[in-house]
């Protein structure tokens, strides 16, 4: 299977349209960063930004031509989440057509810098490309659309690829399946535990992960989750791990309860992470965040920390983007902002400080 498996690969790996040399950044292993003082055990993870949003914003693609924000990925973190640079639309842009370029360079980048690196993402309703949204498959094409795709892009980084998001966001509020995901509403639940299968034959060796916003807390949605992970390891579907993106709004209370939801998947065997760590805020008039709201924010951060470090299997923590300079944030919440442990300069705020003293702490 595993020999068929590369020979798909090889065929469909077309060529990246874009080739990027990004020089290695020697990050600094005596500066109290967050990778330094953080339990051995526990990666600390960014996002790294590009594609999506950002290419509608009035910068060139930060990590290509951001030296300073470099310096920064490589010494603050050492695992790698590329932003968009992964997901169907920029990775897959035309049928016939892969665009690997940026993803490649985010890749060799994190291993020049002893980062490990998180897949993002392969089958999720969002960011997909048009011509798979607007075509018309018969059931068989869209499935061979799927398999060849993981094969494709789960091979290409095959050995290189810590955890993969597999299915990301593939549950409602209400804990339904979503039908705007193309691949469940034509093809039904049972896509989910196939591309499990898919990925885990295209790099055996890869963690695979379900992965959501809207699980911090108990509720329908977590307990469709944990009815799907029971039911896909008692098929033998080979899933590894559970993952809370944490995307916060300080709208709402601290996600409290967030470790007890962690252990009900730690306790069924799988690996638990911590992925999109983000905390939004309304800002004043001004724009500029009062020292209350900072302090509040960085009482978040440490609460989503405190509960991946109170769970066993929980060995990876990340945050969406370390920079407010770079956000998704203000593009999809115009009211809100500043949700990053750092100001466009790359000085830190509050939460860095306590995300960094919480890590020290653990690791004593």
């Amino acid at each position: 299977m595993r020999t068929a498996a590369r020979a798909v690969v090889a065929v469909l790996a077309t060529t990246a349209t874009l080739s990027f040399v990004i020089q290695p950044v020697q990050a600094h292993p005596h500066a109290k960063s967050l990778r330094s003082v953080a339990p051995r055990d526990l990666r600390i993870g960014t996002a790294v930004a590009g594609g999506g949003h950002h290419v509608d914003q009035p910068y060139p693609d930060p990590f290509t031509f951001d030296k300073p924000y470099r310096k920064v990925l490589a010494r603050e973190f050492n695992s790698a989440s590329p932003e968009n640079q992964m997901k169907w639309e920029f990775i897959h842009p035309e049928r016939n057509r892969y665009n690997f370029g940026p993803a490649d360079a985010i890749v060799r980048f994190a291993r020049e810098n002893g980062q490990v690196v998180r897949g993002h993402t392969l089958l999720w309703h969002s960011q997909n490309p048009a011509w798979l949204t607007e075509g018309t498959f018969t059931k068989a094409e869209l499935r061979s659309i799927l398999k060849k795709h993981i094969f494709t892009v789960v091979g290409r980084y095959r050995g290189k690829i810590q955890q993969w998001d597999v299915a990301n966001e593939i549950f409602n509020e209400n804990g339904e399946y979503r039908q705007e995901n193309i691949f469940i509403r034509e093809l039904g639940p049972g896509i989910v535990a196939d591309a499990f299968r898919w990925a885990h034959q295209a790099d055996p060796r890869a963690q695979l992960f379900l992965n959501d916003y809207g699980v911090e807390w108990p509720g329908v949605k977590v307990d469709a989750y944990e009815t799907l992970a029971k039911e896909l390891l008692a098929q033998r579907v080979p899933l590894h791990g559970f993952a809370s993106q944490a995307h916060l709004s300080m709208r709402y209370g601290a996600p409290d309860q967030l470790a007890g939801v962690l252990q009900r998947f730690d306790d069924l065997g799988l690996k638990t992470a911590i992925t999109e760590l983000d905390v939004r805020m309304d800002l004043p008039e001004g724009g500029v965040p009062t020292a209350e709201q900072l302090q509040t924010q960085a009482s978040y951060y440490k609460t989503v920390l405190d509960a991946c470090l109170a769970v066993d299997d929980c060995n990876s923590f990340t945050i969406w983007g370390f920079t407010d300079k770079y956000s998704w944030v203000p593009v999809f919440f115009p009211s809100e902002g500043a949700a990053t442990v750092m100001w466009d300069d790359f000085s830190k705020k509050p939460a860095y400080y306590t995300l960094r003293d919480t890590l020290a702490r653990a690791r004593r």
